[in-house]
């Protein structure tokens, strides 16, 4: 259990998968989300964390990445995932990071995406670069995940997400290159979605 008892991060948000734009799992106007474009989704999510914190823990101006993988077909379609914690954390930082993105400290996080996660193969400090400003957006943890915004990809209807809410419309984007290579977690797309928007997640 988490040694803290309220935590609070906000920030900026950026997503990339291997659905084709715009991302059949989002909201889109009155269209709400569905299966993925192929049948299973390979994704990676980021945070930037402007302003955080855990108790009296500081957590601004940290990232984390999430990639993982689930299968529509499969029941209750459970995410596997690999956590990456921004090395610039301390081993306190990083932990609590841990629990509020894996979900194990509940709360927003908990409620919009993480119930979802089904095995953690992996929990990595490493180094995290995001860049998330408008449609030049990129996403490196060295030697794992890469991804960059190629442009935008221009809606006539608002785009939701229900990971940072579908209360927070943001940008769809095209993605010049997606690859992903770990232990369990491997591929590279070219010309897929991904999304841009802000976040906010409490206890």
């Amino acid at each position: 259990m988490p040694n803290y008892n309220h935590w609070k991060v906000s920030g900026t948000y950026y997503e990339v998968c291997n659905c084709e734009a715009v991302c059949p799992c989002r909201r889109h106007g009155e269209r709400e989300g569905g299966r993925s474009t192929y049948g299973n989704c390979d994704f990676a999510l980021s945070w930037h964390i402007t302003e955080g914190q855990a108790d009296d823990m500081d957590l601004s101006n940290l990232s984390v990445v999430l990639v993982g993988s689930y299968d529509d077909d499969e029941l209750g379609s459970p995410w596997r995932v690999i956590i990456y914690l921004d090395e610039n954390g301390n081993t306190q930082q990083q932990r609590a990071l841990s629990d509020i993105f894996l979900g194990r400290a509940g709360g927003g996080t908990l409620k919009n995406f993480a119930a979802a996660i089904g095995e953690v193969y992996a929990v990595r400090a490493a180094r995290i670069a995001l860049e998330h400003s408008p449609n030049q957006e990129r996403m490196e943890v060295t030697g794992f995940v890469s991804a960059v915004t190629a442009q935008a990809d221009l809606t006539d209807q608002p785009v939701s997400c229900g990971i940072p809410g579908h209360d927070r419309p943001g940008q769809e984007i095209i993605a010049d290159h997606f690859w992903v290579e770990d232990k369990n977690l491997k591929w590279e797309v070219t010309g897929r979605c991904g999304f841009a928007s802000d976040f906010a997640y409490r206890s």
